[in-house]
C-alpha cells in the first residue's frame, strides 16, 4: 500500500505548456496532466489501454481522425495502439490512467513530444 499526494509528486515540464505528474504500481500508471490552453499532446499511439479524466477545462481529443470535446466532469476511453492527439482549448486539468504500466515514462523513452 502507498499514500501518494500529487503536490509531492515530481512535475516534469513537458513542454511550455505541458506538465505531467506520474505515479506507477504494479499494472496501472496514473498520471495528471497540466495543460495550458492551446498545448498540445501531438498525434502518438501505444499499446495500453487509456482512460482520461477531465477535472478542470475543456480539451480536444483527434482519435483514429475523430474530433471529441470532452469538458469537465467528462470521461475519455481510448483503446490501446489507437492515434490519438489532444488539444487543451481552456487550460484544462486532467487525470490519466493506463493499463499496463507506461514504461517508456519510467524509462523517458517517450519521444512523441518531441517531434
Amino acid at each position: 500500500m502507498a499514500h501518494h499526494r500529487w503536490v509531492d509528486v515530481l512535475s516534469e515540464q513537458i513542454t511550455e505548456s505541458v506538465a505531467r505528474r506520474f505515479i506507477t504500481g504494479d499494472h496501472v500508471t496514473v498520471g495528471r496532466f497540466e495543460v495550458k490552453r492551446g498545448g498540445v499532446v501531438p498525434a502518438h499511439s501505444h499499446a495500453n489501454e487509456q482512460v482520461s479524466i477531465v477535472l478542470e477545462g475543456v480539451i480536444r481529443f483527434r482519435i483514429d481522425g475523430i474530433d471529441t470535446i470532452v469538458k469537465a466532469g467528462e470521461v475519455m476511453q481510448i483503446p490501446g495502439h489507437a492515434v490519438h492527439e489532444v488539444e487543451a482549448l481552456e487550460d484544462t486539468l486532467v487525470v490519466d490512467v493506463f493499463s499496463p504500466v507506461r514504461q517508456d515514462w519510467i524509462d523517458k523513452t517517450d519521444s512523441y513530444f518531441k517531434k
